[in-house]
């Protein structure tokens, strides 16, 4: 285990956070333009891409870390039978949910009951179904976007911690990511129910989404739950649905029979938006 991931067993994750927050928003030029070129350098991010390529004219470092792309830098795959990638990154893990287990790292693992706030409701048509955990560093896009056709149902903010979501804080912090804060977002499609998990992580300050902005308040102690039937809030597939400040993970969960997941995805996989994620089994 790394010192990072040690110390964030004792870090105030909150605290980090909001502080990252205030920096995030800080509309200063001084304070912007120097997480900007750092960010930049460190991790070597693609401003080509960007419907903005000029890092000078973001307000804020918020503003240039959610920034759009170019019409056109990401497509969805054109095979219609095809579920679609929600996010630049790369996989963490993805396969079968076994009896309602999911896999985070050799050793470690946790419940999709957990992951989705306690619910075995809700976390039952998942049980033998199929996962993706998607990981987007500092450097990626950090817009997500529908891997199908959905309707809003609920969703559910599911307080907890903010460790980092680091490779070496998944193969070592048991239960990462049903520890950390969370917003799980359900939806129903043609094929049943879907489920998208923004998992939260160490100096990530919130999650916002398209259809209600900031999600995450600073910071919740109980669970929320937000009920969105009878909205008709349908997002079409690869359209934008949430983004996150900072780089965190979202874990897609499809039930059982619906789709198997491209055959070409596996731990440590660079992906990108609108690539196949699974195909259609029916």
């Amino acid at each position: 285990m790394s010192l990072v991931t040690t110390l964030t067993y004792v870090l105030p994750h909150r605290l980090m956070s909001s502080l990252a927050r205030t920096l995030a928003y800080s509309d200063s030029p001084g304070v912007s333009r120097w997480l900007i070129d750092t960010v930049t350098r460190k991790f070597g991010v693609d401003l080509g891409e960007a419907a903005n390529s000029d890092p000078r004219s973001y307000p804020t470092f918020n503003a240039f870390f959610t920034r759009a792309l170019k019409p056109g830098a990401r497509v969805p795959d054109p095979d219609p039978r095809v579920l679609l990638m929600p996010a630049d990154g790369r996989i963490s893990q993805c396969g079968p949910i076994r009896d309602g287990e999911i896999f985070q790292a050799k050793g470690q693992s946790f419940t999709a009951t957990e992951l989705l706030g306690g619910d075995e409701a809700a976390a039952a048509p998942f049980r033998d179904g199929v996962f993706a955990t998607v990981y987007l560093s500092p450097k990626d896009y950090h817009r997500v976007h529908m891997p199908w056709t959905g309707t809003l149902r609920e969703t559910v903010h599911v307080p907890g911690r903010l460790f980092s979501v680091g490779p070496d804080a998944v193969r070592n912090v048991p239960r990462l990511f049903a520890r950390n804060e969370r917003l799980v977002c359900h939806f129903d499609t043609e094929f049943g129910p879907m489920a998208m998990v923004m998992v939260g992580a160490l100096l990530v300050s919130g999650v916002e989404t398209v259809w209600s902005g900031v999600e995450i308040p600073r910071y919740g102690d109980i669970v929320t739950t937000k009920d969105y039937r009878g909205e008709t809030i349908t997002l079409e597939r690869f359209a934008e649905m949430a983004r996150f400040n900072y780089g965190s993970t979202v874990i897609v969960l499809l039930p059982p029979g619906v789709a198997a997941l491209d055959a070409g995805l596996g731990a440590e996989t660079a992906v990108r938006l609108g690539q196949a994620l699974a195909r259609r089994s029916d």
